[in-house]
């Protein structure tokens, strides 16, 4: 189960590179996800948490501008591998198993960026235009980061 975490947290930073280290952040920060004494526990703090964040806000209203890159030049390609490496080994630690959690993390950003410019190619021929398509991917970048964060939960005791 927890590489198939690692692999959609990955999806998701290919569909917005910031927005899955910022899933994650967030739940190391609110302790659902336990990276303390481990090489990403810098992503627990206040300053990760703020800064990551910041950054995916931004992220959501520059994908909007006409002038953005494509996803696919390979700076938006390499910064999405690095996300989605990033989320998916930090999801994995916990269960001592970053290494691979990192490997799905990586094969989900390519899934999710390839996939996603397709899905948005898609929906904007559909719309006309390229704002709906990118507002819909927006809210699955989102709601699928909050769903990966929700099931890393432990169930709440009756």
């Amino acid at each position: 189960m927890v590489y198939l975490l690692a692999c959609l947290i990955g999806i998701i930073a290919g569909l917005r590179a910031m927005t899955a280290p910022a899933a994650v952040a967030w739940a190391a920060y609110l302790g659902v996800l336990d990276l303390s004494s481990s090489w990403l526990s810098f992503l627990g703090s206040v300053w990760a948490v703020g800064l990551l964040t910041a950054l995916a806000l931004a992220e959501l209203v520059t994908d909007q501008l006409p002038s953005t890159p494509s996803r696919l030049v390979p700076q938006q390609f390499g910064a999405r591998v690095v996300t989605g490496a990033l989320s998916g080994a930090a999801i994995a630690l916990p269960n001592a198993a970053w290494g691979l959690g990192l490997l799905a993390g990586i094969l989900g950003a390519v899934i999710g960026t390839y996939g996603g410019a397709a899905l948005r190619g898609w929906l904007a021929a559909r719309f006309r235009r390229d704002p709906p398509a990118a507002i819909i991917e927006d809210a699955i970048a989102v709601i699928g980061a909050v769903l990966v964060i929700s099931a890393l939960s432990p169930p709440v005791a009756a």
